[in-house]
């Protein structure tokens, strides 16, 4: 998969918001510890800006903007062919050449560059109010190589936003097992009770997860 077949599979702009906030609440209640966590969302990241990340540990990572422009999507698999760090330093031609002017400021964003500000990115979308699809630029890929971008792997759960690969993920991340029913529950964004959060992590309480609520916006009974 490249950014190419990322743009077909996403959903509308609004879809994507929810499914986000869903991710990092699920990650929240199954990840007490902000370190270990995969998932987040900041509703407040700035003025009328929300901001979806996930993180892998490793290095890979992702950022979603949604403003009133719509959501500016830029991925980073520090390990694949496009990596900026095989390209003297520069991102991937055509990755970011084609975006807009409304969505420039996230193509300079500090958070979004590593500490010798090369842009961490490998992977590009965006989408306007007024547009029809997922927007990216004309990139010829590397020849030969199944995941270029990096897309694959950095957007699985965006690709696929089934709650079945959710848990498979988290069963394979947490090394736990991870009830199914309370994961349909929260990706239709049902109000969190403490009995959602006991089904998906016993050892926590409503209480605990106060500061996650008001961050990521999820509704709560």
């Amino acid at each position: 998969m490249t950014v190419h077949d990322l743009a077909r599979a996403l959903p509308a702009v609004p879809e994507l918001r929810e499914h986000c906030r869903a991710l990092a609440m699920l990650d929240a209640i199954l990840s007490p510890e902000w370190e270990s966590r995969y998932y987040s969302f900041n509703s407040a990241w700035a003025a009328d800006e929300e901001l979806a990340a996930m993180r892998n540990g490793s290095g890979d990572e992702y950022s979603i903007v949604f403003s009133p422009a719509g959501a500016y999507l830029r991925g980073f698999d520090h390990e694949c062919p496009m990596s900026p760090y095989g390209n003297d330093g520069a991102p991937w031609p055509g990755v970011l050449d084609d975006v807009p002017p409304a969505f420039r400021p996230y193509v300079e964003e500090p958070a979004f560059s590593d500490e010798d500000d090369i842009p961490a990115v490998t992977a590009c979308l965006w989408r306007a109010p007024g547009d029809d699809r997922w927007q990216h630029g004309s990139i010829e890929f590397p020849a030969g190589e199944p995941d270029p971008d990096g897309a694959s792997r950095l957007f699985e759960l965006l690709a696929d936003r089934s709650p079945e690969a959710f848990q498979r993920h988290a069963e394979d991340y947490y090394e736990t097992t991870v009830d199914l029913t309370a994961i349909r529950e929260l990706y239709a964004l049902r109000p969190l009770t403490q009995q959602l959060v006991t089904a998906l992590n016993p050892d926590l309480t409503l209480a605990d997860l106060a500061e996650d609520l008001a961050e990521t916006g999820y509704p709560q009974a």
